[in-house]
């Protein structure tokens, strides 16, 4: 028999049912790495819908000219601008060509503006891509969660052009290094490269440096969007803690690579001058150009970094003292519909006049002002032509006479349907008698007559007819050799032409 200490000491969850077993479902490197994942899947479906282009496209790696262009647009931007659209394109139709020179130049530009297009991902609202992935929750329970992501994204630059500039995913593609810190990325990349160019792997240490040129980049994206969210609210900035110890970061790595890249720069030019292999050397001066570079952008992110404190009490001060933001606008529902509706007609109407003519806005003056009208004095006049502009000469084509009935039927059709007022007659009557005058002249008859069924009596009212033809059916079959249908009552009314007057 279970004693009532040793059922209490049982764990509450060990009767609840089986529980997700702890592994790497539950880790959050999964979620970094399917995030990670995710950024390569624009890629990788560019190979997929080349085939729905028009004409044939299989012979382009989309996948390797989409990397070409996140590596071209990533080394043209700059700090406050960003790369030019036509000069991307241009840089990517020489590799373009390569895979397929044969083909033409018109469409090795529009393989370019389309892989380009669709990192953008210019069909989509907001320009962006979405995975789904799932992750455990604290519970053990299967959450599904969206990621949001760009590759390259346009944003405005000086004098309303617009710029290109990749985002921390993109680099994070191109270079390999996905979801990493970018001081120790940074560090990593200089050591790793400092130890290739003293072993002389010149081919690695390029591509070693290319990646510290990347990593760079990044971090200075981090401070321009710090910045940009200060220019817009400098309350969404954590300026007490999170800025300044992250700035004071970024001066301590740029002092550190200032010395790092001088002694790497030192050491490529060492052995660019002691080869004597014409490819090492070729090497080596690509080295060099690439840590110039580095240094360049460097010394840029010193100077912003420096520029950061100032322009944040600047910024500070600017909507510290702005006028107050304008009042919200008037519910129409709650505040006027709603109310309004129980009220009796003559009290919502004042409630109604007032609100519209508040909500017009403002009248343009009838006065001129005074600065118009100096301008219009000043004005020299416009010398004109005597007679005004020439005229064109219209080139006046003769419309072809395609009409089916001539004037002496329409006149013979006429005299037919012209009928006492006191004697209607049968529409097979009138067809009878005018197929003994012409055999096209029942067509016309009977055409005359249908449309009398609905007699314009306004109209011919207010031109002053005195009579209209009318026509009436009475449920007759009409019984003719071309015709159908029913055989009207055709007469003539006599109208009384004062009769609107006289009401």
């Amino acid at each position: 028999m279970t004693s009532p200490a040793t059922t209490d000491s049982v764990p509450p969850q060990l009767s609840a049912g089986p529980r997700p077993a702890p592994g790497p479902a539950a880790d959050e490197g999964l979620a970094r790495r399917l995030r990670a994942l995710a950024c390569t899947a624009p890629l990788h479906d560019l190979d997929a819908r080349k085939a729905n282009l028009a004409g044939e496209y299989s012979v382009y790696g989309m996948a390797e000219i989409a990397l070409a262009a996140i590596d071209l647009v990533t080394l043209n931007m700059d700090f406050d601008t960003g790369a030019d659209h036509d000069q991307i394109v241009a840089r990517l139709i020489p590799r373009i060509a390569a895979q397929a020179p044969q083909r033409p130049a018109a469409e090795h530009e529009r393989v370019a503006r389309w892989v380009l297009e669709n990192l953008i991902n210019v069909g989509s609202v907001d320009r962006g891509f979405r995975a789904v992935y799932g992750v455990f929750g604290p519970d053990g329970t299967y959450v599904r969660r969206d990621y949001d992501f760009k590759l390259i994204e346009e944003v405005p630059g000086p004098g309303g052009a617009v710029y290109l500039r990749t985002t921390d995913e993109a680099v994070n593609v191109l270079v390999g290094a996905l979801d990493t810190d970018v001081t120790s990325a940074q560090i990593a990349a200089e050591v790793k490269l400092e130890v290739l160019i003293s072993r002389g792997r010149l081919a690695d240490a390029q591509l070693a440096a290319e990646q510290a040129r990347y990593r760079t980049v990044q971090y200075s994206e981090t401070l321009r969007r710090a910045l940009e969210a200060t220019r817009r609210n400098v309350r969404a900035v954590d300026w007490l803690n999170a800025v300044p110890d992250m700035i004071a970061e970024a001066l301590d790595h740029v002092a550190d690579r200032y010395r790092h890249e001088n002694a790497i720069l030192t050491n490529i030019r060492k052995a660019r001058d002691e080869s004597e292999d014409p490819e090492h050397k070729r090497r080596a001066a690509e080295l060099v150009d690439i840590v110039k570079d580095c240094i360049r952008r460097h010394t840029q992110l010193q100077s912003r970094l420096l520029e950061a404190g100032p322009l944040f009490r600047a910024e500070q001060d600017r909507q510290a003292f702005a006028a107050p933001a304008a009042a919200s606008g008037t519910d129409l529902y709650g505040q006027l519909l709603a109310p309004c509706l129980p009220l009796p007609v003559e009290q919502a109407v004042r409630v109604t006049d007032a609100f519209f003519a508040h909500g017009t806005g403002l009248r343009t003056p009838v006065s001129v002002r005074v600065a118009d009208l100096v301008d219009i004095l000043l004005t020299p006049p416009v010398e004109r032509e005597h007679l005004g502009a020439e005229m064109p000469e219209p080139d006046l084509i003769a419309t072809p006479d395609d009409s089916r009935f001539t004037e002496e039927q329409l006149a013979a059709a006429t005299e037919l349907l012209d009928l006492p007022a006191d004697a209607p007659r049968r529409l097979s009557g009138l067809l009878a008698q005018a197929r003994r005058q012409d055999p096209e002249l029942p067509y016309l008859v009977a055409l005359l007559a249908v449309h009398a069924a609905s007699p314009p009596v306004g109209t011919a009212v207010r031109q002053g007819e005195r009579r209209l033809l009318f026509a009436v059916d009475d449920g007759t079959e009409l019984d003719d050799p071309e015709f159908g249908g029913a055989d009207l009552i055709v007469g003539t009314a006599l109208l009384d032409a004062t009769g609107p007057e006289a009401a």
